[in-house]
């Protein structure tokens, strides 16, 4: 047998966190000295201490993890619970993460106020370009809406465009819309361009994706983003602060073409195409 300070050791967990689990009923020493009162444990006693402390730690209070325990759950019932717990928490840390990434993007922008760089945009023309692409509806404009929306659109979309041989022939065309169904949602548009000669009455069109031509723009200002698409509010901003200053109204929804998309995000070049007119 194992004195308290020595159970504690080989448990990690501390004496004053067995004594009250004593005193709660949860784990009973094997045996009480009757001169002295000194607790005493075996070492089988590890594995209900270890799955006291696993509940525990799933957020479970230590009623619900007496129940349990009263229930006699099983090795592999356990191991589910912990990995559910697991996925959890998991997804809790990337979606703190994803905020974090949001919140230094915003706070990037505070700190330009008054002095966003303006020199890289450009005005330009934009032919029309045929794209093959998938749409789905996010909640709003912001990344965190958008992001989970359409990296799985692009990832059906090339699954689907290689399924019917058809290989993309220029980049990624990302685009957004207002959508039918109100409530701040939005169209997203996961396109990439193709060969013209897939026309729209193509078989193709029934179902797998749909091929269109985007129209040309007469006058638009870009401006290029290089990294991850969730650090781009300061660069979106700078190309919209631009547009203000210089006479410009929006004219249409601008576009995300994804010139380079290398597997780190962080390496990514895209640049923002806004239609803009003068009034």
């Amino acid at each position: 047998m194992f004195s308290i300070g020595d159970f504690a050791r080989h448990g990690r967990v501390s004496v004053r966190m067995l004594r009250h689990y004593d005193a709660t009923g949860l784990l009973r020493p094997a045996h009480v000295a009757p001169a002295t009162g000194y607790r005493y444990y075996t070492a089988a006693q590890l594995g209900r201490l270890n799955r006291i402390i696993a509940l525990k730690d799933l957020g479970l209070t230590l009623h619900q993890v007496q129940q349990i325990l009263d229930e006699k759950v099983t090795t592999e019932e356990l191991r589910a619970m912990l990995r559910l717990r697991r996925a959890e928490l998991e997804a809790a840390m990337a979606a703190a993460a994803a905020r974090l990434v949001q919140v230094e993007a915003r706070l990037r922008s505070i700190e330009s106020e008054g002095h966003m760089p303006t020199n890289d945009v450009v005005i330009k023309k934009l032919p029309a370009v045929r794209v093959a692409e998938l749409t789905a509806t996010a909640a709003s404009y912001q990344p965190e809406d958008i992001s989970p929306v359409i990296g799985p659109l692009y990832e059906e979309l090339f699954r689907r465009l290689d399924a019917a041989g058809v290989t993309p022939d220029g980049p990624g065309v990302a685009y957004y819309e207002d959508s039918p169904e109100g409530d701040g949602r939005i169209t997203v548009h996961a396109a990439v361009q193709v060969a013209a000669l897939l026309q729209d009455s193509d078989p193709l069109q029934d179902g797998a994706f749909r091929v269109l031509d985007l129209p040309p723009v007469d006058t638009a200002a870009t401006i290029v983003h290089r990294g991850s698409m969730d650090t781009v509010l300061p660069t979106a901003q700078s190309l919209a602060l631009w547009i203000d200053e210089n006479g410009y109204e929006s004219a249409g929804y601008p576009r995300e073409i994804n010139l380079e998309c290398p597997e780190n995000r962080d390496d990514w070049v895209t640049e923002l195409q806004a239609p803009v007119t003068k009034p």
